[in-house]
């Protein structure tokens, strides 16, 4: 067939019927293209120009996103576009159809109950994110028969193996969201991020739940999950409940080197972290409680007395009204202060009394509720405390971590780069 006789409206067609006809709304190589009208890609340049100047067509050469099979991004400019199509890179270059076209011919009856298999029926790129209530995500970590994996930066949904295709779980419950991050307003107000692509996989029903929490609005993806989807690059820094968790561990190193017993009792490796020691789903008083409680059985009723070696006094002796003298035992928080002023030196208190002050107003923030009827109210404030909150948390572990650095039989401990130049994300 002569290249005269190869219409736009002909191109047009094959291109839009590959995309709505493929697996994933793939683009049609120009080389396959050529192929099915007889011609050489060379030859469907001025048609292709045309469409693109119509804004009915995109191409995409795999310059910008490696596969150039998915639409993953927003287009070129036009005139980059056009620019390519004279050079080596149409020979990998594919061919989409855009939404101008798209809406028009689209049967929307296709995509009854999926709303964003059809957003990319219509055209959306592929890597385009929505925003989501981060309260979607309390439907699958609060269910066992999910694993639910979140980092606070990202993390990804799946059905337990356990539960794969038995009876014990509907088919349309058993899905995969093979990953989604977070997002943020100029607010810092948090909120979870999805790409389109991953959307579209969930079934009907799973669509409507997600589709039902979107929010409007401009927000910005977290920059190390932004770095890892888009750019494919490693992120450079790591979660501050991460963070938290490492000092714990180099805390519990350097008792070691010491010659002393660990430190904190438990720690948690990897795969180990609670799921609730986390950025909240919910920003709720019941949900800050709950983490005020987590975050001081990690901390006060966590730490090990053997670690002292019964330097200090354990208990403490009160005289009652009636003059008879009782023994207490101290509690952890008080050993550990004892002790610190007993054993350190230092020009500096105020970093060390900073430290204590934290870890005793987190154990008087848990015995509160404890004592206390408390409406369950929910309030957006309550993300913004506890990211206050796990901020001091995390600057006092540091700090303990950086005293105990100072003693010589600890100068070997291996502390890792990120921790040590404080690459840590506080939301």
């Amino acid at each position: 067939m002569s290249k005269l006789h190869i219409t736009q409206e002909a191109l047009l067609q094959e291109i839009t019927r590959f995309y709505l006809e493929s697996h994933d709304f793939n683009g049609i190589s120009v080389s396959q293209l050529a192929a099915r009208f007889g011609v050489t890609p060379s030859d469907l340049i001025d048609q292709l120009t045309a469409l693109i100047r119509r804004k009915l067509v995109s191409v995409v050469f795999g310059d910008i996103h490696p596969n150039p099979h998915i639409r993953a991004f927003p287009d070129e400019l036009e005139e980059s576009q056009i620019a390519k199509l004279s050079t080596p890179k149409l020979d990998h270059a594919c061919a989409y159809p855009l939404s101008k076209h798209l809406e028009k011919v689209v049967d929307r009856r296709l995509y009854e109950e999926k709303p964003y298999t059809l957003s990319l029926a219509l055209g959306t790129p592929q890597l385009e994110f929505r925003a989501f209530d981060i309260s979607v995500l309390e439907y699958y970590r609060n269910d066992p028969r999910y694993y639910y994996d979140n980092d606070d930066i990202r993390g990804s949904i799946s059905v337990r193996s356990e539960y794969y295709e038995t009876d014990q779980m509907a088919d349309s419950d058993q899905i995969l969201l093979q990953t989604f991050g977070f997002c943020y307003d100029d607010d810092l107000n948090r909120a979870v991020a999805v790409f389109v692509r991953y959307l579209s996989d969930l079934s009907p029903e799973h669509q409507q739940i997600w589709k039902a929490k979107e929010l409007e609005g401009t927000y910005h993806l977290h920059p190390d999950y932004y770095r890892n989807s888009i750019l494919g690059e490693w992120g450079e820094g790591i979660s501050i409940f991460d963070a938290f968790l490492e000092e714990m561990r180099i805390i519990n190193q350097m008792a070691e080197a010491m010659g002393r017993p660990q430190f904190f009792r438990q720690v948690f490796q990897e795969g180990e972290k609670p799921r609730e020691f986390g950025f909240m789903v919910r920003p709720t008083l019941k949900e800050f409680n709950d983490f005020v409680l987590l975050l001081d059985k990690m901390i006060s009723d966590n730490i090990n007395l053997d670690f002292f070696q019964n330097e200090v006094p354990y208990e403490r002796e009160e005289i009652r009204r009636d003059g008879k003298v009782i023994v207490r035992p101290k509690g952890t928080l008080s050993i550990m202060d004892d002790w610190i002023h007993r054993k350190y030196r230092t020009d500096d208190w105020k970093p060390i009394e900073e430290m204590l002050e934290t870890f005793r107003d987190i154990r008087k923030k848990r015995q509160k509720p404890a004592h206390a009827v408390n409406e369950n109210v929910f309030d957006q404030k309550y993300f913004h405390e506890q990211r206050q909150l796990i901020i001091r948390a995390y600057q006092a572990v540091r700090t303990l971590r950086l005293m105990l650095g100072n003693h010589p039989r600890t100068k070997d401990v291996k502390i890792h780069e990120i921790i040590r130049d404080g690459k840590i994300w506080t939301y």
